[in-house]
């Protein structure tokens, strides 16, 4: 073998290990015991990481404007002819035996929802608005010292511990018409820079909140033998990479990181909204490379999108720019009459920003449900 030959060979080599190197970093996941799937759902949106976005909508199968349980109806498929690529649900309730969520959702509904979302080749997230364990209120109740309460060593940490195995007994269940456990994005204790729920940042150190991330993961995976989750890490409001970070439970224990971002008020807040959200996806994006995690708007939206061209000029415009997995669109409940609002943060058909959005859905990057199967994410 010649010289030139060799030192192309050489290059060749560094190069291949080099590829593996990064695909072996990037592809590192929380659960080293995650299921097949579970594994492939990873690797694949890493693979999709700046090539595609999954649109997702929260109860999208349950209900929407106007309508509750109609079997294959959806405010997204109704307008656009495909449902999302990313479907959200929530467990609140599930820790007290209840027969529905904190929105009404049946669990057996939501168990059918699921399977139907990973049926179509779909992505399903999950997060828990659970009660305060310390009083049994509301996930919004931060009267008591709850985190420590519910730690090994506190005086909830026995009930808590009953409420994993609630959570855990439904996750486990998840399976497919395949027969194979259903990959669940979890996104536990969310929004924790915020102070509004009893995990959050005023109401816990960062110690604190740490250890109950990781407890809470360790518990689910040691204990329960839970292995079809990939566990999201979940901001509010942050303006810096140290407060991104500061309750960072470490890599090891996440697969993903987010934040949650809505708009509120006049229409002419759009270019103030796009200026708070770029600059929250410039830090966020950061930080995934330097962690290499996944990077995803977990939440967004604007109540009523009272904005005609809210999609195409302050979404896309906010986040062309950065690599993102998915984002996901906050639930069409509909008109509420104990609150007396319409609270919707998707389109319908008839809405103000339907056109819009439409525009914004046939973006090539921007992926519903008939791009996603096409990239078999569980394969």
């Amino acid at each position: 073998m010649n010289k030139n030959i060799r030192q192309v060979s050489k290059q060749l080599v560094l190069l291949l290990l080099l590829s593996f190197c990064k695909q072996a970093l990037m592809a590192q996941q929380a659960d080293k015991n995650a299921s097949p799937a579970t594994k492939n759902l990873l690797n694949n949106l890493h693979r999709l990481s700046g090539k595609g976005i999954l649109f997702g909508h929260q109860d999208d199968l349950a209900y929407g404007v106007g309508w509750k349980y109609q079997e294959g109806r959806s405010d997204i498929k109704e307008l656009t002819g495909e449902f999302p690529a990313l479907f959200g649900w929530d467990l609140s309730g599930i820790e007290k035996d209840k027969a529905e969520n904190i929105d009404g959702v049946p669990f057996s509904n939501m168990k059918n929802y699921i399977r139907q979302a990973y049926d179509m080749g779909a992505v399903n997230t999950i997060s828990w608005h659970l009660d305060n364990p310390s009083n049994g209120k509301t996930s919004w109740d931060t009267t008591s010292n709850t985190v420590p309460n519910i730690l090994p060593g506190g005086t909830k940490h026995e009930l808590y511990k009953s409420w994993l195995d609630k959570l855990a007994a439904f996750v486990g269940s998840l399976k497919g018409s395949d027969g194979r456990q259903i990959p669940i994005i979890f996104r536990p204790y969310h929004e924790l820079t915020g102070s509004w729920f009893w995990w959050g940042k005023k109401q816990c150190s960062a110690a604190d909140y740490i250890a109950l991330f990781r407890f809470t993961q360790d518990y689910l995976k040691n204990s329960k033998n839970i292995h079809n989750l990939l566990y999201a890490y979940n901001v509010a409001d942050f303006t810096s990479k140290d407060e991104y970070l500061e309750r960072y439970p470490g890599d090891e224990y996440v697969d993903i990181i987010s934040f949650d971002a809505y708009q509120y008020g006049a229409v002419s807040n759009g270019p103030a909204f796009i200026k708070d959200l770029t600059s929250r996806l410039g830090i966020q994006q950061e930080v995934a490379r330097e962690h290499h995690k996944l990077a995803a708007l977990a939440e967004f939206g604007y109540g009523e999108i009272p904005d005609p061209a809210w999609w195409t000029n302050v979404i896309w415009k906010s986040i062309q720019p950065y690599n993102i997995a998915y984002l996901m669109a906050w639930r069409n409940a509909g008109y509420r009459a104990i609150e007396k609002d319409n609270h919707y943060y998707a389109p319908y058909k008839g809405q103000a920003s339907a056109s819009n959005f439409l525009n914004f859905y046939r973006i090539r990057q921007i992926m519903l449900q008939k791009k996603a199967a096409k990239q078999h994410l569980y394969k």
